[in-house]
């Protein structure tokens, strides 16, 4: 006589899917740091809803593309870096390796400058500032474990909520905000190409690719219990992506109808003045901080993650000082040489963020090919090997971003 299962409620179950939340969510919400506010700010008060519509784009691209990373990690158990250099042998994976550590660097100093614009934005001194969150990043690194790290991660993705209940006070023209959504309007000039690259960029991220594999490897987490994790990783895309989106309408609707072009963090923080009045300035600045420090260590984590993978060095933040000294020696360098390099006078603070994330966007394109190489090797991933619509949507995608990074080069000569 067979036994009555009994299925998990569905309270229970909901449980469940918020206990294995981590990496997803976390490598998406850090897509909504400094330079991705910046960008998004900067955005919306040049072209309004405009960029609404490359947000869907990249809200599909993200999820096909962040499931694959994190598909390829369940099933093989190693990272990114690690895979490109089975694959591919040292010449590729050194290629790699260098475009990766370009392109976190450049995004890492970003998100510095986004804690020195907060500071400055609240009064504090940025040569005060950038020194103790740095300190402070550097300690949560070396001392504190994987989980403890991850808890404290997720709990600073709820800053940006803001932006949201923002859009919501401001009640904007909802009809014309899906016609944006739904009907691209694309203007050749260098300056849209750039703010489009940037919010390709700032959105599918290298650094997130190598991050999120190394995470679901970190945790554990293996091909016959992948579907939860999926779960996270689609939850988590489309949760950092709907702020992204919230963000452009929220400065469409207040700065793009006025004629105020973001270029510095007190114009941005005009935005929220509609729901926090004369408070707008302190909470855009505790938003832009706190997502900031988030990926002020999602950062230099990705970068120092991929590089010890490629060489096969001890790697982990639940590893002892002792056994992985490389790992949380390029750790503190990454974090270290980034914090310095915004304590240069006179650096424009919004630009690098912006032009920090075109960079990841023509970087990109190089990744989503190897990726997608790896994803559709039998040998490597057996039946977890890539259906034939998600070729085909990452190559359209693949096209489409080296297609705009030329389109940019061509316009600037």
């Amino acid at each position: 006589m067979k036994k009555n299962i009994r299925k998990p409620s569905l309270l229970k179950r909901f449980w469940l899917v918020l206990a294995v939340l981590g990496p997803g969510l976390i490598t998406a919400s850090a897509g909504n740091d400094a330079p991705g506010i910046a960008t998004y700010s900067m955005a919306g008060s040049r072209y309004g809803y405009n960029f609404l519509w490359l947000i869907v784009l990249v809200t599909i691209g993200g999820i096909f593309i962040q499931e694959t990373a994190a598909r390829l990690g369940a099933v093989t158990g190693k990272g990114t870096a690690d895979l490109i250099r089975e694959k591919f042998g040292v010449k590729m994976t050194l290629f790699a390796m260098f475009c990766l550590l370009l392109a976190n660097l450049g995004t890492t100093i970003a998100e510095f400058a986004g804690i020195a614009a907060g500071a400055e934005l609240l009064g504090m001194n940025r040569y005060l500032a950038v020194p103790i969150v740095s300190i402070t990043v550097a300690l949560l690194a070396v001392r504190g474990s994987y989980k403890i790290v991850e808890k404290l991660l997720l709990v600073l993705c709820l800053a940006a909520i803001a932006y949201v209940i923002s859009a919501f006070v401001i009640k904007p023209d909802w009809g014309d905000v899906l016609r944006s959504a739904i009907s691209p309007h694309i203007i050749l000039e260098s300056d849209y190409i750039i703010a489009v690259l940037a919010t390709i960029g700032t959105t599918i991220t290298p650094w997130g690719i190598f991050y999120l594999q190394a995470s679901v490897v970190d945790k554990g987490v293996e091909a016959e219990n992948y579907g939860l994790t999926k779960t996270d990783v689609v939850f988590g895309a489309l949760w950092g992506n709907l702020i992204s989106a919230f963000i452009i309408i929220t400065t469409g609707a207040t700065l793009f109808i006025k004629g105020i072009h973001v270029e510095e963090a007190k114009q941005a923080a005009l935005a929220l003045e509609p729901l926090a009045g004369s408070w707008s300035k302190l909470l855009f600045a505790a938003g832009l901080m706190g997502a900031s420090v988030l990926a002020a260590l999602v950062l230099p984590l990705s970068t120092v993650y991929a590089i010890t993978e490629a060489f096969g060095w001890e790697r982990g933040l639940d590893q002892k000082r002792r056994d992985a000294p490389v790992f949380y020696g390029l750790l503190l360098a990454v974090i270290g040489f980034s914090s310095l390099f915004v304590l240069i006078p006179g650096l424009p603070l919004f630009r690098i963020m912006l032009l920090s994330q075109t960079m990841n966007a023509m970087i990109l394109p190089i990744l989503l090919v190897l990726i997608l190489i790896l994803a559709n090797d039998r040998e490597i991933m057996g039946v977890w090997v890539n259906k034939r619509y998600q070729n085909i949507l990452s190559i359209f995608l693949t096209v489409v971003i080296g297609t705009i990074s030329l389109a940019l080069l061509f316009l600037q000569f």
